[in-house]
């Protein structure tokens, strides 16, 4: 595979991660130096991990985990995005612009499960690699780096968003509403819905 077809496919592969960047940022709107490294450091490491995981599991298993990729990646952006949709909404009920999440999405438990949720393509991806006698390593490193630099820049627009007037007390339903989209994407995708 040559550089510009593993580039290009890492920026693909970076989406669904870009836009949960996005919405985190929108939703926290203090973005520290400290969630910006978390941040890229967990999706880039993901996307690094689940093509050289999916490169070992081969074709021995692959028909298994492709019956059900797309349920899991859609739970978890579902109980993620859910949580941050329950919170905003809560927050305009009681009439007080919500200026910070319950949870910080990039932090925990939240960042662990939308990192695994948005890189479980990525598997595939590897899966692929083993089918056509393709390294992954190297394509892997590049990956992740590029959906690391991507992350960054999705969670500082996403904080740029989020000073804009009119999204103010709207930004965390409208995090948790891109990422039940994102689930759903992924289930039309997967051919489900």
């Amino acid at each position: 595979m040559s550089f510009f077809t593993v580039f290009l496919l890492a920026v693909a592969l970076s989406m669904d991660a870009f836009a949960v960047a996005l919405a985190s940022g929108c939703a926290i709107r203090e973005v520290r130096l400290r969630q910006y490294v978390r941040v890229s450091a967990a999706f880039g490491f993901f996307q690094f991990f689940m093509p050289v995981l999916g490169w070992f599991l081969g074709q021995s298993v692959h028909h298994f985990i492709e019956a059900w990729d797309h349920w899991l990646a859609f739970v978890l952006l579902a109980w993620i995005g859910g949580n941050m949709l329950r919170s905003g909404i809560g927050g305009l009920r009681k009439n007080e612009p919500v200026s910070c999440p319950q949870s910080d999405p990039t932090a925990g438990w939240n960042l662990l499960l939308l990192a695994v949720a948005t890189c479980i393509d990525a598997l595939a991806v590897g899966l692929t690699f083993a089918m056509t006698n393709t390294n992954a390593f190297m394509p892997s490193c590049l990956i992740g780096v590029v959906c690391a630099a991507i992350s960054a820049c999705g969670l500082f627009l996403g904080k740029k968003l989020s000073s804009l007037p009119m999204l103010n007390g709207w930004a965390e339903v409208l995090g948790g509403v891109v990422l039940l989209c994102i689930g759903l994407n992924i289930l039309h995708e997967s051919g489900v819905i």
